[in-house]
């Protein structure tokens, strides 16, 4: 009988944001495919987890899916975790688990922290109706034209960004929106959490004077 694949959910920043039943899950797993070993070894330290472990990112994931799939297909258990949140939101989790789905295997989710819905959850925006964007281009002219496209967009808009683009982010968000109150969130969970609804020019104002740091979840 072919094994399962366990799409894990991991903290955030927080490692008590864990479910008690993603650690079991972890523990009885035959093999954990992590997308950063060393970062999900602080995890399962923290926990007493010993479930051997792989790396699965987006640079070997060709070569990585085939491996994991026919692990499963010997009946093995695997886990699969992202850095942090749920994995198959921008990252390449989806890939496994199309091709598990395809090649007949049980997938069963372990579900628990996501950036994106923590972030909306204090936004103070609306999140009846929302579309989650990701990272949009990192070239501008690129996102611009994509964000041109979002300002049609009756829904809440989320966006995920790097510190190292922030500030250039912002300054397209002021040329197409205007100076707009947006949210922007960062480092959620964790000591220097931070969540600033301010108007688009005084956001940049703010990471000019100070150095942006962490990831960024944007919502318009």
């Amino acid at each position: 009988m072919p094994g399962t694949l366990y799409i894990v959910s991991t903290p955030i920043g927080n490692l008590e944001d864990i479910t008690l039943r993603a650690i079991e899950t972890l523990k009885k797993a035959d093999l954990i495919a992590a997308e950063d070993t060393r970062h999900t070894k602080i995890l399962l330290d923290r926990y007493q987890i010993t479930t051997a472990m792989t790396s699965y990112f987006e640079y070997n994931k060709i070569q990585k899916t085939e491996y994991l799939i026919e692990k499963l297909k010997e009946g093995k258990v695997v886990a699969l975790v992202s850095d942090a949140g749920t994995p198959g939101i921008s990252d390449p989790g989806y890939k496994i688990i199309r091709v598990a789905i395809d090649n007949g295997i049980n997938v069963i989710p372990i579900p628990g922290p996501s950036a994106m819905l923590t972030a909306l959850t204090v936004s103070g925006k609306p999140t009846d109706k929302f579309t989650y964007e990701g990272f949009l281009s990192n070239k501008s002219a690129r996102r611009k034209n994509q964000l041109i496209k979002l300002k049609s967009e009756e829904r809440t808009v989320v966006i995920y960004e790097s510190c190292h683009r922030i500030t250039k982010f912002l300054q397209d968000v002021l040329e197409v929106y205007g100076d707009i109150e947006i949210v922007l969130a960062r480092e959620l969970t964790k000591k220097f959490e931070e969540v600033r609804r301010e108007k688009v020019s005084a956001l940049i104002a703010h990471f000019t004077a100070t150095k942006p740091r962490g990831e960024f979840i944007v919502i318009i």
